[in-house]
């Protein structure tokens, strides 16, 4: 068959190269090469809760034992920064009424820097990133720059809030819908269309609307709510230093003035506030300790 016992071999030889080199190829085509140069950067836009931080979720409190630098916000509470590891880089870029010490451009600007260095940033913000968070406007910053993220949700102070008063959001009979309004509408030429919010079955949330009280209720009384409408302002939900009062549209002005609260204010109004009358404002001991979680760091 061939000519010589080393032509034979010669060709075994070529054939079994030949087939090497196919399974080469097959194996540069399935298996992904390590990447050998400096390592991507990546944000993970992390919700904090409403400030205890037994009430962080596993996944944030992952994402933070994995940081190189954490991007934090006035409302995240003394709890959740405890947890987070030390020599981890941390900046502060809090916004207060009338006082930000960061632009919301900036901001991004710096998440998609410490990015590009490589890092692994969390932005955390208080309650739920999606929830009056300014989420969309950083996730276009980093979607712009080709930067990797990803969201982890976090307990909503409404939800905390309500908890903690023992009160249901929904319930059937009461409220068949739950409509959370920022109370930054509430301006000169930027009013709500309260017809549509004046309604019995529903529970309305306004996120930083403390100091436009006076208007909540006004616009409220004058599309229809009736005057002795249940209304419950909450501040700091979840932490020891919490308060509420309750009142009706008619007179929970002058239930702050007697009794004020700090901003930021959750004000809850709907009939399920009626079963915050029926106790206390108790915060809930917390089964774990922010010690005992520190421990998992």
């Amino acid at each position: 068959m061939f000519d010589t016992p080393a032509r034979a071999l010669s060709l075994l030889l070529a054939r079994l190269a030949t087939l090497c080199q196919r399974g080469a190829d097959r194996l540069d085509r399935s298996v992904p090469i390590a990447a050998t140069g400096p390592r991507q950067g990546q944000v993970s836009l992390v919700g904090a809760g409403s400030g205890a931080g037994e009430l962080l979720t596993l996944l944030a409190l992952e994402r933070l034992k994995h940081a190189d630098a954490v991007v934090y916000d006035r409302l995240v509470g003394p709890g959740v920064l405890a947890m987070i590891p030390a020599g981890v880089e941390r900046h502060y870029v809090g916004k207060a009424r009338g006082h930000h010490s960061l632009d919301q451009a900036s901001i991004g600007q710096m998440l998609v820097m410490l990015a590009r260095q490589g890092k692994r940033v969390v932005r955390l913000k208080g309650g739920d990133p999606g929830i009056f968070g300014r989420l969309g406007e950083e996730l276009d910053a980093l979607e712009a720059a080709g930067v990797p993220w990803d969201i982890v949700p976090g307990i909503s102070a409404a939800a905390s809030a309500a908890a903690a008063m023992g009160i249901p959001l929904t319930e059937r009979g009461h409220a068949q819908s739950l409509r959370l309004v920022t109370a930054q509408q509430c301006r000169e030429g930027g009013e709500p269309d309260w017809r549509s919010l004046a309604r019995r079955d529903e529970t309305l949330v306004f996120y930083m609307g403390l100091n436009k009280l006076t208007a909540i209720c006004r616009g409220l009384i004058t599309a229809g709510l009736p005057r002795d409408w249940p209304v419950m302002l909450v501040a700091n939900a979840s932490l020891p230093e919490m308060a509420s009062v309750v009142g009706t549209l008619a007179d929970i002005d002058s239930r702050l003035a007697a009794s004020p609260l700090p901003s930021p204010c959750l004000i809850i109004v709907g009939s399920v506030v009626s079963r915050a009358k029926l106790k206390e404002a108790v915060v809930a001991e917390p089964a774990i300790t922010e010690s005992a979680i520190s421990d998992h760091l």
